[in-house]
């Protein structure tokens, strides 16, 4: 396969679940918002500091107010990771690769396109943030069950799941590292219904707490929801599940290709310190230096996979 072509497939699905990503910390900062009136500008804040976008937004607005940080992570096409300009950018990937795609998963990134461009026309006001961001999460829903349920399972499906798993970790990453940090007002709020509330809305974020509930018996505390976003491996977005899924990929593609890469060996070493640890020695150790360093690694392993499959040669 051409460079050009793995990288458009590759970046095509990585923008294709930052869309999806995005409307999910919306969500979340939304819902904890409502449950800390007297601090919602600080949760606002958090919630473009997890995005990324902090230095970016600070040089449109002077405040964390809800109407101008759902406009920014929302519509604004100057925020290159806001809703609009990722899956504008994720079309544009798909009809540079669509020789490679199904009729249906491209039907599937225009449709979601042109319902996201007429959804995203105007100012998104507050009541009607859940029903905008459920129409988002179920765009890339229909481009993803497409991708699984018509595409061979050859080299274009594996760039396109390395693209969706890389971003992944990094928006569960981000979440946990951010949240973990500015979601509690007080210590004397641990254990609150105020506390259990927060928790909850975490996990709701990455679509983990009926799940965490019906492993856990309900029970949500801090060191348990880390535990689960990070090594449990039966969570889709957990950081242990998407590295499994981006070395078996790697590897499908060493074998397809008869060759391996320097990536091939960056991610399996990260893969290698989730599988070997304890959530107990990670909080023990540093929660937040460990979840820095995974960034940089997932960071530095995305730049690796674009330099060795040549996207750009």
């Amino acid at each position: 396969m051409l460079g050009k072509t793995a990288g458009g497939l590759f970046w095509m699905f990585r923008y294709l679940e930052r869309s999806e990503n995005t409307a999910r910390l919306l969500d979340a900062g939304f819902r904890i918002a409502l449950t800390r009136s007297l601090s919602a500008e600080d949760e606002w804040a958090s919630v473009v500091t997890t995005a990324g976008g902090k230095q970016a937004y600070g040089e449109k607005h002077a405040q964390f107010t809800a109407a101008n940080v759902i406009d920014f992570l929302l519509r604004d096409r100057a925020n290159p990771s806001s809703v609009m300009s990722v899956i504008e950018a994720a079309r544009n990937n798909a009809r540079l690769v669509r020789t490679a795609l199904t009729r249906e998963v491209w039907e599937a990134v225009n449709e979601s396109w042109m319902t996201l461009k007429a959804l995203l026309a105007s100012p998104v006001r507050e009541r009607e943030l859940p029903e905008v961001l459920g129409t988002i999460r179920q765009q890339s829903a229909l481009v993803r069950g497409a991708l699984h349920g018509t595409m061979l399972r050859n080299d274009i499906y594996d760039f396109a799941r390395l693209g969706t798993f890389l971003e992944r970790a990094d928006n569960t990453a981000r979440i946990l590292d951010v949240k973990y940090y500015v979601l509690l007002p007080s210590v004397s709020f641990v254990g609150s219904s105020l506390d259990n509330v927060q928790w909850e809305t975490i996990l709701r974020s990455v679509s983990a707490q009926r799940c965490y509930r019906w492993l856990n018996a309900g029970d949500a505390n801090p060191m348990g929801i880390a535990d689960f976003l990070i090594l449990d491996r039966r969570l889709p977005r957990s950081l242990a599940f998407c590295y499994s899924r981006i070395v078996d990929n790697l590897t499908y593609l060493a074998e397809d290709y008869g060759e391996r890469q320097t990536c091939h060996d960056q991610a399996e070493a990260v893969y290698r310190r989730l599988k070997g640890n304890s959530i107990e020695a990670l909080f023990d150790s540093g929660l937040h230096e460990f979840i820095e360093e995974f960034i940089r690694d997932n960071t530095a392993l995305g730049a690796q996979i674009e330099e060795d499959f040549r996207f750009y040669g």
